[in-house]
């Protein structure tokens, strides 16, 4: 084997490596994203109404996929309508629950606390749909480790909030 041969394997391996790390990483900004998009939110529902607050929100993510669409994606716009189930087009609307109950949620417990909360909610409901295969998801099976790391994260909420 040739040392060309072996730097080629060697960049391959790294490649498989480095695409995981950035999701990673883009799953970090998410979250971070997340925390503050709420912390935004419950301060202008302050000024404004919750409903008010949501709307905006929604409108303001709109405009903001839309630029992005225009820089960089271009295609057809009605394409979202051939997705099968159609219930999957209900997206924007949970997107919506989702705003109001984080402002809630942040409003009611401050942000460490609900965050906590919500990220202990998303990881056992998404664990959930893996395990049954729901909307079209490969069904995973079950892992005690999976179970062990939840058990571990709602310690860890009880371990934050006791006082």
């Amino acid at each position: 084997m040739n040392i060309f041969a072996i730097m080629g394997d060697t960049l391959g391996r790294r490649k498989r490596k480095v695409k995981p790390m950035i999701g990673f990483f883009i799953a970090l900004i998410s979250g971070a994203l997340m925390s503050v998009q709420g912390v935004f939110n419950t301060q202008v529902t302050k000024s404004s109404s919750i409903w008010t607050a949501s709307a905006f929100v929604q409108l303001s993510a709109l405009l903001v996929c839309l630029g992005a669409w225009l820089c960089t994606d271009r295609s057809n716009l009605l394409q979202v309508f051939q997705v099968e189930p159609k219930y999957m087009l209900l997206g924007g609307a949970i997107g919506a629950f989702i705003t109001y109950t984080v402002i809630k949620s942040m409003d009611m417990l401050g942000p460490a606390r609900a965050v906590m909360l919500i990220v202990v909610a998303q990881l056992a409901v998404a664990y959930a749909i893996e395990l049954l295969g729901w909307f079209g998801v490969e069904k995973q099976p079950w892992e005690w480790r999976k179970a062990i790391g939840m058990a571990v994260a709602v310690a860890g909420i009880i371990i934050f909030k006791w006082k």
